[in-house]
């Protein structure tokens, strides 16, 4: 059984400025990273989010961006039991009325009971992170300010 999943979500902005919510690392962190992000997300570059419901910041490798269009990084995997990177791939796909459907998947996770937790874990918080970033982004809303702290 592979531990994969796909989330995904349509944002009532033009793909240009959805996919531009997620590479700029300023407005990533008015909705998602809620410690910060430093470094925009360009190939090859290794950013660092942080988080305030898992302090400290942690590497994020970007593997490839297309402008617009998809953006892949890899990023080590939430499983106490062994210690290794899943991919996620995120795509944005222009739809009618200036639409953007976003869609995130991760794979990689190991499978066993800790590789199981870990992608429920993160199944739920890319879908949390797609729901923020749909209020962020069409009514300049943070859903995850002062969640976690």
């Amino acid at each position: 059984m592979e531990l994969t999943f796909q989330v995904n979500g349509r944002v009532s902005r033009p793909v240009a400025e959805v996919f531009e919510a997620v590479v700029n690392p300023d407005t990533l962190s008015k909705y998602f990273t809620t410690g910060g992000a430093k470094g925009r997300l360009e190939t090859g570059a290794t950013v660092y989010w942080d988080f305030h419901d898992y302090p400290g910041a942690f590497p994020v490798k970007v593997v490839e961006v297309v402008k617009d269009r998809k953006i892949v990084f890899e990023w080590e995997a939430e499983d106490k039991a062994a210690t290794y990177d899943t991919r996620v791939t995120m795509t944005f796909e222009p739809l009618e009325d200036d639409r953007t459907l976003v869609s995130i998947k991760e794979e990689g996770f190991r499978e066993t009971e800790t590789g199981l937790q870990a992608s429920y874990l993160n199944c739920g918080g890319w879908m949390q992170v797609l729901c923020a970033m749909k209020a962020y982004v069409e009514h300049g809303i943070n859903l995850r300010e002062g969640m976690f702290k």
